[in-house]
């Protein structure tokens, strides 16, 4: 009889026991998965998405796993790469004026400058599409901004799309621009890429 009773006070003990491991990696899973979404923002875009979230390909690689240590190497990089965005986005901007420039002298019959006017163009999308990809492809923020400065990212973002969509058709406008059917529609690309990316630009900076 006592080895019965003892018997049965071992299998308490064994299952409270379990009992307790049980809780004590439910806790511990919980509290890595609160880890992972503090140290993950709530929304991200879809480039980012594809490399930094939680099924990103540089996690499920193992390259950056979502840890602190990761994460706050992540957003020096991050940081790296907006700068670089920035910069570019201005040299960009430049190029673009240039391109302008010389755009209008080939409309009033300088048809001289049309190498260059090629050269400075591609030299253009290079640039454009490099900054562009350098925010895309960016690590995402710890956490997501503040309604303020969500606004403004938010306008960024539509203008980058109305920019974006300005440079593509720009550049298949842009061999048949010497067709007088085809110019119109070139230089109205052109405008339209222009002005949403200056104005996306003074976006940003206010």
């Amino acid at each position: 009889m006592k080895h019965f009773i003892l018997l049965i006070l071992l299998f308490v003990c064994v299952g409270q026991a379990s009992f307790a491991q049980q809780d004590s990696l439910l806790l511990l899973l919980e509290k890595e998965q609160d880890t992972t979404v503090t140290l993950l923002p709530k929304r991200m875009m879809v480039t980012q998405s594809l490399l930094w979230g939680r099924k990103g390909l540089f996690r499920v690689t193992g390259l950056s796993p979502i840890t602190e240590k990761s994460r706050t190497r992540e957003l020096k990089i991050r940081r790296r790469m907006l700068i670089a965005h920035q910069l570019l986005g201005y040299l960009t901007l430049g190029g673009m004026i240039g391109q302008g420039i010389l755009g209008q002298r080939l409309y009033n019959g300088d048809f001289s400058l049309i190498k260059a006017h090629k050269t400075l163009g591609n030299a253009v999308s290079i640039s454009y599409f490099t900054t562009a990809s350098l925010s895309l492809f960016a690590p995402p923020p710890m956490l997501n901004r503040s309604k303020q400065k969500r606004n403004t990212i938010r306008w960024h973002k539509y203008l980058a799309f109305l920019h974006m969509g300005g440079m593509i058709t720009t550049l298949v406008l842009a061999d048949k621009a010497s067709d007088s059917r085809y110019k119109p529609y070139h230089r109205a690309a052109a405008f339209t890429a222009f002005g949403a990316f200056a104005t996306s630009m003074i976006v940003i900076a206010f």
